[in-house]
């Protein structure tokens, strides 16, 4: 008798709503969007930052050189084993990428999270990434957009991963003083000390679909204040519907949104991002918004 073949397993993708299997290679070409029902699955960094940039181009920021594991951490496995399982899972120094190029002709600083990556963890490594993007679009004198996907700071480096979040927080205070717009989208699941600094610092804030944003979880809540949570709570939905979001953006509409705002933000005419100027030089694309 002949055995049955094996089949990979990401090779189909069950819909975490409808229970409906999707083709894998379909979702990825659909932006990681389960096409009957519409459900966000979690988006590659990497698919992200092709998917959102011009033609998929962009310069990749280096990955900063950081203590390892600066406390020697272990819990039921060392930290460093922790870190190799997941590079080699993502094939990703740490949880943050990091690039710059154009969207729809408007130049930009793109950060995104790698959630696969220990969860998207906020630390040493993550949140130089992140300072040292945010030092670029003040050199470059454009706009940086967050698409944070995390559970918040990393465990295993303890205070020092929670000296990230007035690390990061001063970042975008500098790139305000420096007159360039923040954007964040906020992606599932957007959750803890994450929350608690830069995702929530943006000069407007959209959000996927049916993302989870919170600082601690629903199921958390609920044990504390013994009490049941309204149906929805922490979704993006709810916090546009009360005013914690300015809009829910379907992913498939993420760069034309963020085009459009930053046109409007950097004084550029919507329909002229090289706007020129009755002498023909080009306008000044860098204003206090």
């Amino acid at each position: 008798m002949l055995g049955r073949r094996e089949v990979p397993e990401n090779l189909w993708i069950k819909c975490p709503e409808t229970g409906e299997m999707v083709f894998h290679k379909d979702l990825e070409d659909n932006k990681w969007v389960i096409p009957a029902s519409g459900f966000h699955m979690k988006m590659p960094a990497k698919a992200r930052l092709t998917d959102l940039f011009d033609k998929g181009e962009y310069e990749a920021l280096p990955q900063p050189k950081v203590a390892q594991d600066p406390l020697k951490f272990r819990d039921s496995k060392k930290y460093t084993d922790r870190l190799k399982d997941s590079r080699l899972k993502t094939e990703q120094e740490d949880t943050i990428l990091a690039g710059v190029g154009k969207v729809r002709g408007v130049k930009l600083v793109a950060v995104v999270h790698e959630f696969n990556f220990m969860g998207g963890s906020l630390g040493i490594a993550a949140g130089e990434a992140i300072v040292k993007a945010f030092e670029r679009a003040i050199s470059e004198k454009c706009p940086l957009v967050m698409f944070p996907a995390s559970g918040g700071a990393r465990m295993q480096e303890g205070i020092l991963s929670l000296m990230q979040l007035p690390r990061t927080t001063v970042a975008v205070d500098m790139l305000k003083e420096a007159g360039q717009p923040y954007i964040v989208v906020l992606t599932n699941p957007t959750t803890g000390g994450v929350t608690a600094s830069y995702a929530m610092l943006g000069d407007i804030h959209l959000a996927e679909p049916g993302a989870e944003i919170c600082f601690a979880g629903k199921r958390v809540i609920e044990q504390t204040i013994r009490e049941k949570l309204p149906e929805g709570f922490q979704t993006s939905e709810y916090l546009l519907e009360h005013g914690m979001v300015d809009m829910v953006v379907k992913r498939h509409d993420i760069p034309d949104t963020l085009a459009t705002l930053l046109k409007i933000l950097t004084k550029v005419p919507a329909n002229d991002v090289s706007a020129k100027s009755k002498n023909g030089a080009a306008l000044p694309v860098a204003a206090n918004a």
